[in-house]
C-alpha cells in the first residue's frame, strides 16, 4: 500500500497561500503603481529642463518616468551593494 502524502508541519492549507506580510506589501506596491501612473498621466505639459551640457523642452510625465526609473536602478545597487557588506 501507498503511504499517505504528509505535509510538513507549520504548513497548513494550500501551498500557494501567502502570507499577511506578502499581501500586504503586494497590495502597497500595487496601489503605490497606480498613483504613480496617475501622477504622470496628469501631468502631459511641456516643462524646460537643465541637463549638464544645454536645455530642452519635454513632456513632464517623460521627467517623471525617468527619475522614477533612475530611482529604482539606483536603489537596486544600493541594495546589492549592502547585502555584500554583511
Amino acid at each position: 500500500m501507498a503511504s499517505p502524502i504528509q505535509t510538513p508541519p507549520g504548513r497548513r492549507g494550500s501551498a500557494s497561500r501567502r502570507s499577511r506580510r506578502e499581501t500586504t506589501r503586494t497590495v502597497a506596491l500595487v496601489v503605490l503603481a497606480i498613483v504613480v501612473t496617475l501622477f504622470a498621466v496628469l501631468n502631459t505639459d511641456k516643462v524646460k529642463v537643465h541637463w549638464i551640457f544645454g536645455t530642452r523642452e519635454a513632456p513632464l510625465i517623460i521627467v517623471i518616468v525617468v527619475s522614477l526609473l533612475v530611482g529604482v536602478i539606483f536603489t537596486h545597487f544600493a541594495e546589492r551593494r549592502g547585502s555584500k557588506r554583511r
